[in-house]
């Protein structure tokens, strides 16, 4: 199971993309495949990890940054925001 899905199951992570008019296939973390293939992933039991969020709604697109926490005993992840910054379509009103 990808972070994507584990944090998908989050309400909290969920009510963050709807605040922000974003669907729930419409985001992707950014580095998503280097963070899982670091070597010392697999041998912690909880990772916390800095990372980007890109999502896409239709006037934009909304970059959020903040911690992944992840459990890896669990299976779970949660995403702590600190901020964000959005990037209008030209377009866009």
């Amino acid at each position: 199971m990808n972070i994507r899905e584990l944090l998908l199951n989050g309400q909290s992570f969920l009510e963050m993309l709807k605040q922000f008019s974003i669907e729930a296939n419409n985001f992707k973390i950014q580095d998503e495949d280097i963070i899982l293939n670091e070597p010392s992933f697999g041998t912690r039991e909880i990772v916390k990890e800095s990372i980007c969020i890109e999502g896409k709604n239709n006037e934009g697109i909304v970059n959020f940054f903040g911690t992944l926490h992840y459990n890896l005993l669990s299976k779970l992840a949660v995403f702590e925001m600190q901020g964000f910054e959005q990037i209008r379509h030209p377009n866009a009103a």
